[in-house]
């Protein structure tokens, strides 16, 4: 439902007459999402955990497509009910108990969408900055512009501009990466690369979950927010291929180039660690600068839109008496306001902020294993009226999974360690039983697999026989 540009449905399932197209179609909104230059600067990140270019390059394939195949996966629920995704866990956390996920994501989609507006806008200053002769302010406050401008008019307006803008940044973001591609190949030592020595198996796990949790994994709720508007009768294979595809194509190549930049020069990999996009400026003429500078606010932006549309639908799917786009609107209120304080104000914020949403990251890992084991194990179509319904077949409160939410939580911040924030210092509690917190597992953060696999499998043992009788109903 539309009025004008503005997309007026929020929680509600999609009717008939507004679904259409097909698989293919899911390829532009992933693939611009992912579309960014932060995935040159993983590669360094990947070998930061003492790894060879080659174990790099296996950790970042396994963990990309491993974590968007369970947004793949996702994405089904939203063909088959045509509902987003905040509003289809509530069959497996109840109508009125989803707001416990729909918290978490909530703070996540505020988090990150904060987070990619800031580092849009400190990239166009570094930018500006080589080119000399731009003030810092007015650099700062050109890419916010930009980047703010453009990530609230898709996020407010809605999915039939979403798919349009994304098509576009796409296509654009991916001609200009070329053209760094090309500009910097000769940067390559290959002598150098080669030279870097195999790691340990800890240390390639951690890569591997690193890319799970880096790169895939937080878009899980926010996966049928696209495909809802697809018909029943599209490809279910089709659904999931093209999702993992337009996700994980762009980053995985990026990756890996960034890991041969990296792997080159130990100055560009150490530069990287303090200003991940404005490092890679270092390698580029003058000339190609702008041209930079438009591509580093453009894949920033593409994630940061379906950050703010998914936050708007969020916000609604637990409780907020607003229309799906009063509720964007007020978060990119949100996002400005927290992107002014990052950039402008609190120098030492953005850091421990990371550190945040990194440990939001564990709870939302076990929402994540939760949701796709009960789309796997769900046979029929959702009973869609009853996703509102808390005296309905899903009930108000699935205290069984909320519970599994808080054990795979609680158990998996003990695998983990979080250096971004001294207040953080207290994760890692039971990584004694496998060599401490400065061991060989203490910076692999094991736990988020442990909290996926708790997740999953727990839903699988203590849902089963709720989800059969709820699909033997009428």
């Amino acid at each position: 439902m539309t009025n004008s540009r503005i997309e007026l449905n929020g929680t509600n399932v999609i009717s008939e007459p507004e679904r259409g197209g097909n698989p293919r179609s899911l390829f532009w909104p992933w693939a611009a999402a992912n579309v960014s230059f932060l995935a040159l600067s993983y590669g360094a990140f990947f070998l930061g955990f003492g790894i060879s270019f080659w174990q790099a390059t296996f950790a970042a394939i396994i963990g990309t497509v491993a974590s968007f195949f369970l947004v793949g996966i996702s994405s089904l629920a939203g063909k088959r009910a045509s509902a987003p995704t905040m509003t289809l866990s509530r069959a497996a956390f109840g109508v009125k108990g989803n707001v416990v996920p729909g918290l978490l994501s909530y703070l996540i989609f505020v988090g990150w969408e904060t987070v990619l507006v800031s580092l849009a806008t400190l990239a166009t200053e570094t930018v500006f900055t080589r080119l000399g002769h731009v003030d810092h302010n007015l650099s700062r406050i050109l890419g916010f512009l930009a980047a703010a401008g453009l990530t609230v008019f898709g996020g407010v307006l809605g999915f039939q501009v979403i798919m349009k803008i994304q098509r576009w940044l796409t296509i654009s973001t991916i001609i200009l990466t070329i053209g760094y591609i090309a500009l910097t190949f000769h940067k390559i030592n290959w002598s150098s690369v080669h030279a870097i020595h195999s790691g340990s198996i800890q240390g390639f796990i951690g890569a591997l979950i690193f890319g799970i949790t880096g790169i895939g994994l937080g878009w899980v709720n926010s996966a049928a927010d696209y495909s809802r508007y697809l018909p029943r009768t599209a490809s279910s294979r089709g659904v999931i291929g093209w999702t993992v595809f337009g996700s994980s194509i762009v980053p995985v190549i990026l990756v890996i180039y960034g890991s041969l930049l990296a792997g080159s020069s130990k100055t560009l990999s150490d530069k990287i660690a303090n200003d991940p996009i404005g490092a890679l400026t270092t390698l580029l003429p003058t000339w190609y600068l702008i041209p930079f500078a438009v591509v580093a606010v453009l894949g920033l932006i593409g994630g940061a839109i379906l950050d703010l549309y998914s936050s708007g639908i969020t916000l609604v799917s637990i409780g907020l008496p607003v229309r799906r786009h009063v509720a964007a609107s007020i978060d990119s209120v949100i996002m400005t306001i927290g992107t002014i304080y990052i950039v402008w104000i609190a120098k030492n914020f953005f850091i421990p902020f990371q550190g945040f949403l990194i440990t939001l990251g564990v709870p939302i890992a076990v929402w994540s294993a939760i949701f796709v084991a009960d789309v796997i194990m769900r046979k029929k179509d959702y009973a869609e009226s009853e996703l509102f319904d808390p005296r309905g077949r899903y009930g108000a409160w699935n205290f069984r999974s909320i519970g599994l939410v808080i054990f795979g939580s609680i158990v998996g911040w003990g695998f983990v360690t979080n250096t971004f924030a001294s207040w953080l210092s207290w994760q890692g509690y039971f990584l004694h039983f496998i060599g401490g917190k400065t061991g060989p597992w203490a910076y692999s953060n094991i736990g988020v697999i442990v909290a996926l696999f708790i997740g999953f499998f727990g839903h699988l043992i203590l849902s089963k026989k709720a989800i059969k009788e709820q699909e033997s109903r009428p």
